[in-house]
């Protein structure tokens, strides 16, 4: 692909605001899986072409572009080299609202994530990918929050992304008086100062109120949990980065479901 080309493609346009662009064969695999009809254009390495055989199949099927470049033009169009040889721009998912993620959610024990100043892309895709694992039924955003689904998030996510919606929420008062409704307790999870998490009995239906690394969750939605958590450590480090703690606290909530 010539220089030209090379940004014309990468070049910003107004449907790109509807659009994401993934890399990562597992990131654009799941996608594909679920729904194909979202993908835009593929990239990939000649090298790939075996492996995705099928989604090459889909596109000449359902006339979707594609094209085999360089390695080089892939880390271009991805703005990075952990591309593992494939690109696709597809098209971006809306959130869906508290009340229709409540309405369609089964009975019985539930997880979810309400996030609250979590930003780094990196982050967010490894939490996804804990999530995705332990069956976690949606990530809820804050009303104001600018955290987004983007290509890095994704491809740390692993697929992840694709197995957890996202949930956007209206004002904070009015959420958690939806989801106490929908049975779920809040528990607020903090470097220090809550209970013990390997010793409280936790609810089968439970948000956990995840904090940004360093300044941590807003003290006004701490407060307002059912619960306050802490996981217990040796002390040697100040605490866990944000995806561990998650992926600890929903280990945690999981264990006890299979109890």
């Amino acid at each position: 692909m010539d220089e030209a080309q090379l940004q014309g493609e990468a070049a910003p346009r107004r449907a790109r605001d509807l659009e994401l662009r993934l890399y990562g064969l597992n990131a654009v695999r799941a996608a594909f899986a679920r729904r194909p009809q979202a993908i835009r254009k593929l990239y990939l390495s000649e090298a790939r072409i075996p492996a995705l055989q099928p989604l090459l199949a889909w596109c000449v099927a359902h006339r979707v572009g594609y094209r085999v470049v360089e390695d080089a033009d892939l880390d271009k169009l991805a703005a990075s080299s952990h591309h593992e040889g494939v690109v696709a721009d597809v098209l971006r998912e809306e959130n869906l609202s508290l009340s229709t993620w409540l309405r369609d959610l089964p009975a019985g024990p539930q997880a979810a994530l309400w996030l609250d100043g979590v930003g780094n892309p990196h982050n967010l895709g490894a939490i996804l990918r804990a999530a995705a694992h332990f069956g976690v039924s949606a990530v809820l955003l804050p009303k104001h929050s600018t955290l987004a689904l983007s290509g890095a998030a994704a491809r740390v996510a692993e697929g992840g992304a694709e197995a957890v919606p996202m949930v956007r929420l209206g004002r904070g008062d009015n959420a958690i008086a939806q989801l106490r409704g929908a049975g779920f307790a809040l528990a607020a999870t903090l470097v220090r100062g809550g209970s013990d998490l390997f010793a409280t009995a936790l609810p089968e239906r439970v948000v956990y109120v995840i904090g940004a690394e360093g300044e941590g969750m807003d003290r006004e939605l701490a407060a307002s949990c059912d619960l306050r958590l802490s996981i217990p450590g040796s002390g040697a480090v100040e605490s866990l980065n944000v995806a561990s703690a998650t992926a600890v606290f929903l280990a945690a909530w999981a264990s006890r479901q299979r109890a």
